[in-house]
């Protein structure tokens, strides 16, 4: 993009021979504005045929799982976490409470890696399986923060909004539109309210459960949690690693979200200056030119706001030809509109 907005033109399709092509065949129709768009509300025909038109369902369904595949992926990481290192318990040294809860301690600590240095592999066996796990405990947690964490958030971010409009007759509508405006604001704020509950929760319980001063309670919540693990203080009874294997998780996660929240709303504050600035400021002959699409001296709604979200980033080049190429498929009959007809043939093809 110019900085002053009239050097070059955004759209360059001039650079282009198969782009000059296109316009050539475009100097021969005009766009023509549609009367209506379809209610995004209406749901297509069902069919009785064999292919069956899939609704609402990503096409990366199978390379993002859902909340309930992560919960089996993780309740799978740990059972088979716990069942290797009971196994290998004689194995690791350190602070010891029972067998099944400290591999499962283990495995949490070592997942988040925080790594205490109070369960520390002691043999060739289990420094090589907890490498093992060590990764694929990282990768987890990034299925984990991508897919359960904004699926408790966004639940929490309907609650959120029904309890600020309480007393007021706000539909489901009104709700999705309110988090869809502010969703990374309202994420933000509920991370952040349950990462204070969870660090005041955590050095309550170090006072409490595990006997330390609130100082060495507070800095061992700080160091769980930003994975530092010095491991000076950590837990060692079994009511505390009860609670550790629960609360870490949680702690580690919530943090990590936060960071990500924050890099969200930097950048949607620089994508909403670059919108203000694209709506404000003054269209030039040039930006006139290049919004031109076909060429014909004017430029309607269609090219126009083509431009405008290519000015602002929201949609590329490549976006723009390969909808175009999608259309010039399906137009059969070479009119520039697009009818049931074509629709029919271009399926019969």
């Amino acid at each position: 993009m110019a900085s002053n907005g009239a050097k070059e033109p955004l759209l360059s399709w001039s650079l282009d021979p198969a782009t000059q092509k296109t316009k050539r065949q475009l100097r021969k129709r005009r766009y023509l504005r549609s009367r209506s768009a379809p209610l995004a509300n209406v749901a297509p025909p069902e069919t009785n045929g064999n292919v069956s038109i899939p609704r609402f369902k990503s096409i990366f369904g199978k390379l993002n799982p859902s909340f309930r595949e992560v919960a089996i992926y993780f309740a799978v990481y740990l059972g088979i976490g716990v069942v290797i290192f009971y196994l290998v318990r004689n194995q690791i040294k350190g602070k010891k409470t029972v067998g099944v809860l400290d591999a499962l301690y283990f495995t949490i600590v070592t997942m988040t890696t925080v790594g205490y240095g109070d369960l520390v592999p002691n043999s060739t066996l289990t420094k090589l399986l907890a490498c093992a796990f060590v990764f694929t405990g990282m990768a987890l947690i990034g299925l984990i923060l991508t897919k359960a964490g904004d699926y408790l958030v966004e639940k929490q971010e309907v609650l959120l909004i029904k309890a600020m409009n309480i007393g007021q007759k706000v539909g489901p509508t009104e709700i999705l539109k309110e988090v869809e405006i502010n969703k990374t604001r309202f994420k933000f704020f509920l991370v952040l309210f349950l990462l204070l509950i969870l660090i005041a929760t955590g050095t309550a319980f170090l006072v409490i459960v595990e006997n330390l001063d609130i100082i060495d309670a507070f800095y061992c919540v700080c160091s769980t949690f930003t994975t530092l693990g010095y491991g000076d203080r950590s837990f060692s009874t079994q009511a505390g690693r009860v609670f550790a294997v629960f609360w870490i998780l949680a702690g580690t996660i919530c943090l990590t979200q936060l960071f990500l929240c924050i890099a969200e709303l930097n950048t949607e504050s620089k994508q909403k200056a670059i919108v203000k600035w694209v709506l404000t400021r003054k269209m030039t002959n040039l930006d006139l030119e290049a919004a031109d699409l076909d060429e014909d001296g004017t430029v309607g709604a269609a090219e126009f706001i083509i431009y405008k979200l290519k000015e602002m980033g929201k949609i590329s080049q490549e976006d723009i030809s390969l909808v175009l190429q999608e259309f010039e498929e399906l137009d059969i009959d070479q009119y520039g509109t697009l009818s049931i007809s074509d629709l029919t043939l271009a399926q019969s093809s």
